[in-house]
């Protein structure tokens, strides 16, 4: 008698980027966009990228977003994690994100990072917290090169913000559409997305 079939729930399969695909589509030519409320898994730090405490907490975030990720499976709903993002308020200190579903709160992050450090105690994942992030109008390109090049994108976005009578203000985010461990530096692409505000 054959055995009986074993019957997987039904998953529903949420895709961040599908869902809000207008936010994570850049040109190179800088465009004025209008970015909705979201939520993140965030760690702050300093120093430079290629640094041990960056290299750390890129790790310890990636950890939680998955471990994040196993509640909402549990939960009857199963979600893509998003690339990663950051926050960069000057060239030395940055908040490094994972956008992450609504419906993850904080008793998951906590069960989560809990969990993770009964594990292994070697990665940062205690500083990991939620971040709501409402950037509202944003100008917003495609940065195809080395991140050191940015300054010239960045003026460029500048310019597109005067011509419509607004100014920079806020941080600069960036998200990044390519591993820098597998992607020549001329050819990553990074979307740098800066709040701006009627002057």
């Amino acid at each position: 008698m054959p055995a009986a079939a074993i019957t997987k729930p039904n998953l529903q399969k949420l895709d961040l980027y599908r869902e809000h695909a207008v936010e994570y589509v850049a040109r190179r030519a800088p465009a004025i966009v209008n970015i909705a409320r979201c939520q993140y898994l965030a760690i702050d730090g300093a120093g430079i990228p290629s640094g041990p405490e960056f290299q750390a907490c890129v790790a310890a975030l990636y950890q939680v977003a998955f471990a994040t990720k196993m509640t909402g499976k549990s939960a009857g709903t199963d979600y893509g994690v998003c690339k990663l993002e950051g926050l960069w308020p000057d060239s030395r200190n940055w908040t490094l994100l994972i956008r992450t579903p609504d419906f993850i709160a904080k008793p998951q992050l906590d069960a989560a990072i809990a969990a993770l450090i009964r594990k292994d105690k070697s990665l940062p994942v205690e500083g990991v917290r939620l971040l709501p992030l409402n950037e509202g109008w944003c100008v917003q390109a495609l940065h195809v090169g080395n991140y050191s090049d940015e300054p010239a994108t960045l003026e460029v976005m500048r310019e597109c913000a005067a011509a419509s009578g607004m100014e920079f203000y806020g941080t600069l985010h960036e998200i990044y559409l390519s591993d820098p461990r597998r992607v020549a530096s001329d050819k990553l692409r990074t979307i740098l997305r800066q709040p701006v505000r009627d002057r």
